[in-house]
């Protein structure tokens, strides 16, 4: 069943992608020789069978609007995003792209794998409608924007996988596209690359250009897009705003179903499929005033396995969804117990400078460097802090006023 939420539906003239009923089958062959006979046109109008990765795919993207686009392994993402590229052609239907488009599909693509990275740059940023002069005025901070040092002027056969997609992420952004398509490249590279990328892809939609994101970090996704459209067998499962889809991804990928609590309803995991779960969440305090202190304690078990990069994560949101912080272990390059067993981790803030308001408390258990939940508890503690007025806003910032005279 495909389910929908209210969106805001865009004028024409503000559309920047316009995809429409797109449908993509690839043919199945039950042998190698029934494939050569079909590329040699010899096969006659025998009927084959056929895969559908996409099913009637619609979806409109306003100029400036960030579109993330989750789904599981095979859910068709990357055939959609090949097809607004041209890299592949839609069965029926019909995509749309106002402007100039950079895209990062797969690692390298289009660089010559015998040539030099700045010879690379040249290659793939024409490709991308710069001229060589443009090329000229932008290579120094290409060069100092990917950071790959000495190895810019060897061939790239000799890269590594982090190295391409430093070298490609830093040529597609300086053409200064008016669409940005990125599918999955930032989940290669040290964690320092990861948030450099994720700052300018920050600059790039204030400048106001739009932005199609794939990617398997929940929290990227609910962090960069406003709205995101779920994938699953090739046809549209979800749209709409970015935290409610992501969501209601997640829940289905960890089992969630929903019980009654006072009234209520909570999310319940079903811990059978995960190595890991979180057993219990509590908070030191339930009322307190600004600047007091607070400890979230967190107990979690792991199953008969050793987790490597396991890591912890607490995020603070107000009662609206708003994300006001949210540290995790990895991080703040804090070892956790990865092994069997159950553990008791304490995170604590000594002095809390939210003001008046009830917050509530997600925690969330994750490998690969976050990229991969084991169990996600959300809206699992909640606390108020109360006090006379003395400020307005969310969180207390320090600050000084000076009155001068002239």
């Amino acid at each position: 069943m495909k389910l929908s939420v209210p969106a805001i539906e865009a004028a024409a003239d503000d559309l920047a992608v316009l995809i429409d009923s797109v449908v993509k089958d690839y043919p199945v062959y039950s042998n190698p020789r029934e494939r050569l006979l079909s590329l040699l046109k010899l096969s006659g109008d025998r009927p084959k069978r056929t895969f559908r990765a996409l099913d009637g795919v619609d979806l409109k993207v306003r100029r400036g609007e960030t579109v993330g686009i989750i789904g599981r392994n095979g859910a068709g993402k990357s055939t959609l995003l090949q097809i607004l590229c041209g890299t592949v052609q839609p069965t029926s239907g019909t995509v749309s792209i106002r402007g100039r488009f950079a895209a990062l599909l797969e690692l390298g693509a289009g660089f010559n794998p015998d040539f030099s990275g700045r010879d690379n740059v040249y290659l793939s940023a024409s490709l991308l409608g710069l001229s060589r002069q443009e090329v000229d005025e932008k290579l120094q901070s290409i060069r100092d924007f990917a950071d790959i040092g000495e190895f810019f002027d060897r061939p790239v056969k000799t890269y590594s996988s982090g190295m391409y997609v430093r070298l490609a992420f830093s040529v597609a952004i300086h053409t200064e596209p008016d669409v940005l398509i990125i599918d999955e490249a930032l989940s290669v590279g040290d964690i320092r690359f990861q948030m450099k990328c994720l700052a300018r892809i920050e600059e790039i939609r204030a400048r106001g250009a739009t932005i199609l994101f794939v990617s398997h970090s929940l929290e990227q996704v609910k962090r960069f897009c406003q709205t995101v459209l779920w994938l699953e067998n090739g046809k549209v499962k979800l749209h709409g705003e970015a935290s409610f889809v992501a969501d209601r991804f997640r829940d289905a990928e960890l089992g969630l179903s929903i019980a009654m609590e006072g009234g209520e309803p909570k999310a319940v995991v079903s811990h059978d499929s995960t190595p890991a779960h979180i057993d219990t969440v509590s908070v030191s305090r339930d009322f307190m005033a600004p600047f007091e202190p607070i400890t979230v304690d967190i107990s979690y078990h792991i199953k008969d396995v050793h987790i490597p990069g396991l890591l912890l994560g607490v995020a603070i949101k107000g009662m609206d969804g708003l994300h006001i912080f949210g540290p995790n272990t990895y991080l703040e390059r804090v070892e956790i117990p990865s092994r069997t067993g159950t553990y008791r981790v304490s995170y604590h803030i000594p002095s809390m400078p939210l003001l008046t308001g009830t917050y509530r408390i997600d925690v969330g258990i994750f490998t690969d460097k976050g990229l991969v939940c084991l169990d996600y508890l959300a809206d699992t503690a909640r606390f108020t802090v109360a006090a006379p007025y003395f400020s307005e806003g969310v969180v207390y910032i320090p600050h000084e006023w000076h009155v001068h005279e002239d």
